[in-house]
């Protein structure tokens, strides 16, 4: 059977390593599409980030006050990303409780982080800094709007792989979409400190 399978293979793709087979290449698609998804993401804040650089040298542009709760929600975030990584090494080790408690926990930080940003958002509100007072106002809520969608994006998945673990999944199954949970989230946690940071340095 397998002089026949090698007869049978298109040379261009086996030199290219896409043979499907226990010794090619053959990435899952989720990984491939989350790659992909990831870089379209990274070059829309690469370009907010630069519109952001450009736009406060207008003489209109004024800054915003970083509010102390901020700091607090990035707190959050990191210890999100932390849940998030437990429950992918628990993964690994075959550790269904592990995988249950990070999941939980990242999921909860992460509800809680949204929460939070939208505290924050009310107390500037209420302070005077609203959306369309100054260009810099707006880029604020556009950068943690942004930032919010795509992490309220990823619980989709998040609740997806909750519930079937918690439905009695076997790991093995489920390994894969708790993988890519933490993969997004400590993206989506260095994605949050620069744009932070760009906050705070501006």
């Amino acid at each position: 059977m397998s002089i026949f399978r090698t007869l049978s293979t298109k040379p261009w793709i086996a030199e290219r390593g896409y043979v499907s087979d226990s010794h090619g290449f053959n990435p899952p698609t989720a990984k491939v599409f989350l790659s992909v998804f990831l870089g379209v993401v990274t070059a829309i804040f690469c370009l907010l980030t630069a519109a952001y650089f450009i736009r406060m040298t207008y003489a209109d542009w004024q800054t915003l006050p970083v509010p102390a709760l901020l700091w607090l929600n990035t707190a959050i975030l990191i210890l999100s990303s932390v849940a998030l990584q437990w429950a992918r090494t628990s993964a690994r080790d075959q550790q269904v409780d592990g995988i249950r408690r990070g999941l939980l926990a990242g999921g909860a930080l992460a509800f809680a982080f949204l929460v939070g940003q939208f505290l924050v958002w009310r107390q500037l509100g209420s302070l005077g800094y609203f959306v369309d007072t100054n260009p810099s106002n707006s880029f604020f809520y556009l950068i943690t709007g942004l930032h919010g969608l795509h992490l309220l994006g990823g619980l989709v998945a998040w609740l997806r792989a909750s519930f079937r673990l918690w439905r009695g999944a076997e790991v093995a199954k489920i390994r894969m979409s708790v993988e890519l949970c933490a993969v997004y989230w400590h993206f989506l946690l260095l994605v949050w400190l620069v744009m932070f940071g760009l906050l705070l340095v501006t």
